[in-house]
């Protein structure tokens, strides 16, 4: 059992699995916890549930982003910077002419 409290932000590893969460949202008065593990999966834990957790504080994982390691540079909108030599960005006037 856990004596310790969700702490939106902390990072926690449950002792029994060995997986490793942060805790993404805490809503007490529905006395749930939204943790997100480190491959990206979230789930919500009962209040009740998670002081029966054996759990450890944890600093963050080295490669937290795990989560976001399929995300291609495209959907994050990077497609849409110039390309090419960047001439075009030496003279801000070009296009008036």
């Amino acid at each position: 059992m856990s004596d310790m409290d969700p702490i939106v932000g902390n990072w926690y590893r449950d002792l029994e699995s060995h997986a490793c969460f942060e805790v993404v949202a805490f809503d007490e008065d529905a006395r749930t916890v939204e943790v997100q593990f480190q491959e990206g999966e979230v789930e919500e834990i009962e209040l009740d549930a998670w002081y029966e957790l054996v759990l450890e504080g944890i600093e963050a994982p080295d490669d937290w982003a795990g989560a976001f390691d399929d995300v291609d540079g495209e959907d994050l909108g990077y497609s849409d910077l110039p390309t090419g030599d960047g001439r075009d960005r030496d003279d801000p006037f070009r296009a008036l002419d």
